[in-house]
């Protein structure tokens, strides 16, 4: 995600820019069909068995933070299910239809360059397809699952203190994003939550949200002018990579470096299973 600083230009300007922008021709492909999608996302999520961390800034390991990632506060997350991967650009084609990325011919990269109502129109149609509830997880539950749940080794980046081993970010990407999965996995089996793009979460922003956040499964301010991205991305330094790092974005804006990944409640699953596991 690019520097907050000139959000507003992205959205005033930028959108006029990208819109007149021819894009590259992108090589034909083998494409997904709904029903593989479907199954490839239920393969792909993983259990996070709920518990309690530190949320926020770690001032004892970490001297990147911002004032918005303070002060650093108990919270208890439910049990959830996430994707191993950001949702890919094959993924949202046979979903959605649609090739709205700027990093071409590259099928197995995370989606970009989708606003916060795209990503939840994905959900609709994939939901309704799918007849499960998917969604965005919430600002604690990336976190959470990003410095590794309940098997949290207490890494500054999502698997490691060594951000190389973990994420694309601006030294290394090429000024691109990459292929899912090319960095190590967290301690949970989960890739891509620090860097190559930025990530949606369901929670709208608020700089000062921390000093008035719910302790069991928070979700945010009601309502504001931004939602929350979470993870880094190819384009920014590692300071954004960090696992407490959060960032904001207008719900109509789309970036480059913006994707997402999906979430399910774990309750839901396990009431349609009916044995609890």
């Amino acid at each position: 995600m690019k520097n907050i600083m000139f959000t507003v230009l992205v959205c005033c300007l930028g959108m006029q820019v990208f819109s007149q922008t021819a894009k590259p021709a992108e090589a034909p492909r083998k494409k997904m069909t709904m029903p593989e999608v479907v199954l490839q996302i239920v393969q792909n999520m993983v259990r996070v068995d709920g518990g309690s961390f530190k949320m926020g800034c770690q001032n004892e390991s970490d001297s990147d933070c911002y004032y918005w990632e303070k002060p650093a506060h108990k919270v208890s997350v439910s049990s959830f299910y996430i994707d191993k991967y950001p949702i890919t650009q094959l993924e949202w084609e046979a979903v959605m239809g649609t090739r709205p990325w700027f990093s071409k011919n590259c099928p197995t990269c995370p989606v970009e360059n989708v606003n916060w109502n795209d990503a939840t129109e994905f959900l609709d149609r994939l939901n309704k397809v799918s007849g499960v509830h998917y969604r965005l997880p919430t600002e604690a539950e990336f976190e959470f699952a990003a410095r590794g749940g309940n098997m949290s080794k207490g890494y500054k980046y999502a698997g490691s203190d060594n951000i190389r081993e973990v994420a694309w970010y601006d030294s290394i990407s090429r000024g691109q994003a990459h292929p899912v999965a090319q960095k190590k996995p967290n301690e949970l089996g989960l890739y891509d939550m620090s860097g190559n793009v930025f990530q949606w979460t369901l929670d709208w922003f608020d700089s000062d949200y921390y000093l008035h956040s719910a302790e069991k499964d928070p979700k945010g301010p009601t309502s504001e002018s931004y939602r929350t991205c979470r993870g880094g991305s190819w384009w920014s330094d590692d300071s954004y990579s960090r696992v407490s790092n959060r960032d904001r974005y207008p719900v109509d804006a789309r970036d480059d470096d913006v994707g997402f990944r999906i979430a399910k409640d774990a309750y839901m699953v396990e009431q349609a299973s009916g044995n609890g596991q």
